[in-house]
């Protein structure tokens, strides 16, 4: 096949293939190739952008490299490049709260979908209630998989809340399936890992847990404010610029 012929069978034109010593030389063939291709891109990223369940985020163009005080800038770069969906790794963001973890990690999700990757994104809270809430092995086996299965998940909000050691069992089974499937997880939390006893008290599987996500993973800390407090300040004090009185120059009248 030539290289049109190959772009047809790709798209799964039939029809075309089958009259293509009709075709083979019209002005028109690569016009219709190009378009077919460029429509079917925007439709596929469409279906992974709703399954992605990103919601409304800020870009990175609005993230203030300044503001922290101690972050690994290059490494961030580097990962918005996806070598970490590359080279299979996991990417685990910590930090106190307000300092952009969410941010970072759906500019990295949503990267990653224009990349042509499928994407889960999803809290913490959100993905163990959803998948505790059944009995039925069959339920929970589809439900496991719809964190399986693509190829990048986005696990937020890791130790805002507490969680029993059915949950923490159910997190360690989707950290075990990616780790054999060698499929990345993003998290972001606010905890360290030695903190992570807490999140999950009495779990006996959280030291295995975390020696999966780690082994193969780039560890990012962020130490910075809130920046929802940063933000709030800055808020502030132009509104208290705008009210405040604006004097006027005083005139000297010398007779």
């Amino acid at each position: 096949m030539n290289p049109l012929q190959k772009r047809a069978e790709a798209l799964g034109l039939h029809g075309l293939l089958a009259n293509w010593d009709q075709v083979i030389g019209a002005d028109w063939l690569p016009w219709l190739l190009d378009t077919e291709e460029s429509e079917r891109q925007l439709r596929s990223l469409e279906r992974r952008k709703r399954a992605a369940k990103l919601g409304a985020f800020k870009t990175m163009t609005d993230f203030d490299y300044k503001w922290p005080k101690s972050m690994d800038r290059p490494l961030i770069r580097r990962l918005l490049q996806l070598s970490f969906l590359e080279e299979h790794l996991n990417v685990v963001l910590i930090g106190p709260n307000g300092v952009g973890k969410t941010m970072i990690a759906k500019q990295l999700c949503y990267n990653a979908l224009l990349a042509g990757h499928t994407v889960r994104f999803v809290t913490t809270s959100a993905m163990l209630n959803h998948l505790a809430a059944t009995d039925s092995p069959s339920i929970l086996r589809r439900r496991l998989a719809s964190y399986t299965s693509p190829a990048l998940l986005c696990i937020d909000e890791v130790g805002y809340l507490s969680y029993a050691n059915e949950q923490a069992d159910l997190l360690f089974e989707v950290v075990t399936r990616r780790y054999e499937l060698q499929r990345p997880i993003i998290v972001t939390t606010n905890k360290t890992f030695q903190q992570w006893g807490t999140v999950f008290p009495g779990a006996a599987c959280v030291v295995t847990l975390i020696d999966r996500l780690v082994h193969r993973c780039e560890l990012a800390h962020i130490e910075a404010e809130s920046y929802r407090l940063k933000e709030h300040k800055e808020r502030r004090n132009k509104r208290k610029s705008l009210s405040s009185p604006k004097t006027q120059p005083s005139s000297n009248n010398n007779s």
